[in-house]
């Protein structure tokens, strides 16, 4: 049994708790409340702290092993060389994509965070998740031997991709419902999957009680996800009162991912040139977009779209905590942005959630304890000299 005693108790949802503690007996919480009512608990191993909230999620990243973001370079890298240096990154956190690093972190091969692996990610051929300067032929059979990318069109091929991805253990299905910024020919304003082709996708998903998670910036393909019952929009950059009023009718979720706009602005010659120019075109606009939202009561979780491995390069693991901090700028309060990263998260998974992402009685013991108040400065959250521990199911695993 651990005790720790903070100055300031955050729970991830509801009011914040001076004098706070948090007992964690085994995998979960026992007590998250005022010290004052507290029980005694002799024998605990006690930690003193400033803040204890509970653990952040990421609830957009790759784990890819790339060392840039020219995502025609993906193939090139051999696959142990990637899945080595993504070791490494797994002991940052994050949502992964590739549900055999997802495995080994669960059987305790790795360290890392908990991770909810989405396989493949779904495309039409010549869209997002498409390599567009190599033969067709190329990618598909890159994408059947490694497993990062899957092309389909029409409904019935796209419902066999899905079951792929289920035989494979994806506890979530991503699609790309728009065109992109990385991906070299695609317009990311353009609808991408009809919307009988999303239909299918959600259908088959939903059988095996997963979710769709559909990358959308234009607001056809966002309209088109929401309309198919998609459970979370991914950036969101064309989002106007119409796009944002469905989202919240129907209970989806937004992922804006402000990070990789910011990451890639401050860096443009790490993008290849077309990159660069979409990027550059739609970084207002995304800004925009995710202000509405928030104006808008559109529930919101916290993603980065991180890539990249490698500390000092953009958009790298290890840096997923200054999205807190986008979100700040573009409108939340810390507390709504670190509901976002906490309690609201877990739900992007709609029936594979786990009781995560609050201090509360029953809940799993995934908790940070930080030096500073993030409620006064949320920017702490994003630098990892201020994050004196974590536990990960009532395991300390970094201190």
């Amino acid at each position: 049994m651990e005790r720790i005693e903070a100055e300031l108790l955050i729970p991830g949802w509801g009011e914040p708790v001076s004098d706070g503690v948090v007992i964690i007996d085994d995998t979960a919480i026992s007590y998250a409340g005022p010290a004052s009512a507290a029980p005694a608990t002799p024998g605990a191993v006690v930690h003193r702290t400033e803040t204890v909230m509970p653990g952040l999620w990421d609830c957009h990243g790759h784990f890819l092993g790339m060392l840039t973001l020219d995502l025609g370079r993906l193939p090139l890298d051999p696959v142990p060389l990637r899945a080595a240096r993504c070791a490494r990154d797994a002991h940052h956190r994050g949502l992964e994509k590739r549900p055999s690093r997802g495995q080994a972190v669960a059987e305790g091969v790795l360290d890392g965070p908990a991770i909810y692996a989405a396989g493949a990610i779904l495309s039409t051929t010549g869209g997002h998740a498409d390599l567009h300067s190599y033969p067709l032929r190329w990618v598909a059979d890159f994408g059947a031997h490694h497993g990062e990318l899957r092309l389909a069109d029409g409904p019935a091929e796209c419902m066999r991709a899905v079951r792929e991805q289920l035989r494979k253990n994806a506890r979530v299905i991503k699609v790309c419902a728009s065109g992109g910024v990385l991906s070299e020919l695609d317009d990311p304003i353009h609808q991408q999957f009809t919307v009988g082709e999303l239909r299918a996708i959600v259908e088959v998903a939903g059988l095996a009680e997963r979710v769709v998670a559909a990358h959308c910036h234009g607001k056809p393909g966002i309209m088109a996800a929401v309309e198919a019952g998609v459970r979370t929009i991914e950036h969101g950059t064309y989002l106007d009162d119409e796009a944002c009023d469905a989202i919240r009718e129907t209970g989806t979720i937004l992922v804006p991912t402000r990070a990789i706009f910011e990451d890639i602005l401050a860096n443009l010659a790490a993008v290849p040139d077309y990159a660069a120019a979409k990027l550059t075109a739609a970084a207002g606009r995304h800004a925009e977009a995710v202000s509405r939202a928030i104006d808008r009561g559109v529930t919101i979780a916290m993603g980065t779209d991180i890539a990249v491995t490698g500390p000092g390069r953009p958009n790298s693991w290890g840096t997923n905590g200054a999205e807190l901090a986008h979100l700040v700028r573009l409108g939340m309060t810390p507390r709504q942005a670190i509901e976002a990263a906490t309690a609201t998260a877990p739900l992007t998974l709609g029936p594979q959630a786990p009781r995560s992402g609050r201090l509360e009685r029953g809940y799993d013991a995934d908790v940070i304890t930080v030096t500073a108040d993030p409620l006064a400065d949320i920017a702490v959250l994003g630098r990892p000299e201020h994050i004196t521990g974590v536990w990960k199911s009532g395991r300390r695993v970094a201190s």
